[in-house]
């Protein structure tokens, strides 16, 4: 299926049949609209010694997959990090994060995640990719379930966040995302923990992004939100589709998923806050598996 606009997002939910919208229906600039750009069948966010950029999205979820087709700030990107993540409101938000920590020429990127729950983060991975994300336009994506929080490169997974309540341990499911992207000057810890500094002769730096989709369980704006986290966690399929992302196969990793999952953190993984013990003297309970 082709997309003719700028950006779409695609949306499945109760009372809305599946459909593609114009990037300016759907999202809104969070900060700095003068460093957002449009050109083409791409939208820009542009960081220089002025200003970073970000976007949000009109709408909140419970549950659901979301992707972004973009292609990151070449060159000499020391300093910057792009992002693009889930996050609910207030102090004790929930976060599902994507980072991706820009380098000098020639080096790799490192791509972090992070899992807030309920205000708490330091749940950092840290991981090089197999290709170089700068040269041309790739999938990222974050699937959320009851069961889960697992993200995906090019549907590759590099992480999961398992539901692990029966041990007493709080899951992110309660609380609707939205969906984020920014872009912004981060040069105290971005590259090679702060050491080096972004060059503001390289400015500006550019991430573009083709192509945001979403399939998820939209929230109703106005409704209480405990009546539309009990209407999106519960199963449902009609002519208009159906929450597929709740379904059986997607609350855990098929064997595919595993041994690509285990390929990944023995190739790629550079950092888990699990076996930092300099940050965690007592390993964090969800590490203990």
């Amino acid at each position: 299926m082709k997309y003719s606009y700028l950006v779409s997002l695609i949306c499945v939910v109760t009372f809305f049949p599946l459909s593609s919208a114009r990037f300016e229906d759907q999202f809104q600039p969070s900060w700095a609209l003068d460093h957002i750009l449009q050109e083409g069948d791409t939208v820009k966010l542009k960081l220089d010694s002025s200003s970073g950029a970000g976007i949000a999205s009109k709408s909140k979820y419970l549950y659901g997959k979301t992707t972004v087709e973009m292609k990151l700030v070449p060159g000499d990107s020391a300093g910057t990090v792009t992002a693009f993540y889930m996050s609910s409101d207030g102090e004790a938000h929930n976060e599902f994060d994507f980072e991706f920590l820009g380098n000098t020429s020639g080096e790799p990127y490192l791509v972090q995640t992070n899992v807030y729950v309920n205000g708490v983060g330091n749940r950092e991975q840290r991981m090089g990719l197999w290709y170089d994300p700068t040269l041309d336009f790739h999938n990222y994506s974050i699937l959320w379930n009851p069961k889960q929080v697992m993200f995906l490169v090019d549907d590759t997974p590099v992480r999961v966040y398992e539901n692990r309540e029966e041990e007493g341990l709080v899951f992110p499911k309660s609380q609707p995302m939205g969906i984020y992207s920014s872009i912004w000057n981060a040069d105290d810890w971005a590259t090679q923990g702060g050491r080096v500094k972004t060059d503001w002769s390289h400015q500006p730096f550019v991430t573009e992004f083709r192509e945001v989709k979403m399939e998820g369980c939209e929230v109703v704006e106005g409704k209480e939100v405990e009546e539309e986290v009990k209407r999106c966690g519960e199963s449902w399929e009609g002519k208009e589709g159906r929450y597929w992302w709740k379904e059986k196969e997607m609350e855990e990793l098929s064997v595919h998923q595993s041994h690509q999952l285990v390929w990944v953190r023995a190739k790629h993984l550079v950092y888990d806050y699990c076996f930092d013990s300099g940050r965690f003297p007592a390993s964090p309970p969800e590490c203990k598996r």
